[in-house]
């Protein structure tokens, strides 16, 4: 298997390359998006509260988010315990950004709470919360990467 495109680039003064930074917050986002929609469709599914469904929908995220990482990590024949260090090492800043941007997004436009699932509105608000995380978060991801932090631990073990 070609890891090669997982590896950062080289570059001068620990700075990371824009793809590289843009792998990693896609990667980041999908684990967050699946997690995120899931605990907003089952929230609103059930009728809950605003407080409730974004609880959800942010450990879904987290813990969606978290798993992607750490699947990956295991492949490589690492531990359990090392690879959930590795994990929590990798995505736990680019998630909580992430998660920050995306919810206060859906929190702050008219509306949005009290969307239901066949609203155009719901699924506006909360995909564009996630372009905005995504724009907010890439450039953090690069900063970190460059740095040696964030998803830059995760290179060594694909």
């Amino acid at each position: 298997m070609d890891h090669t495109a997982h590896e950062p680039e080289k570059r001068p003064h620990g700075a990371a390359s824009w793809g590289t930074a843009v792998k990693a917050t896609l990667h980041c986002l999908t684990g967050c998006a699946i997690g995120e929609i899931l605990g907003m469709v089952i929230g609103t599914a059930l009728e809950w509260g605003n407080v409730p469904t974004m609880v959800l929908a942010i450990g879904l995220a987290f813990l969606f988010g978290y798993s992607f990482t750490l699947f990956a990590v295991l492949r490589s024949g690492l531990g359990l315990k090392a690879a959930i260090r590795i994990a929590l090492a990798a995505d736990t800043v680019s998630i909580a950004v992430m998660e920050l941007v995306d919810n206060a997004i859906i929190a702050l436009t008219p509306g949005a709470m009290d969307a239901h699932l066949s609203d155009g509105l719901f699924w506006s608000a909360l995909l564009g919360g996630f372009a905005v995380a995504f724009l907010v978060t890439t450039p953090l991801n690069r900063w970190l990467i460059g740095r040696g932090k964030g998803h830059a631990v995760v290179h060594a073990h694909h």
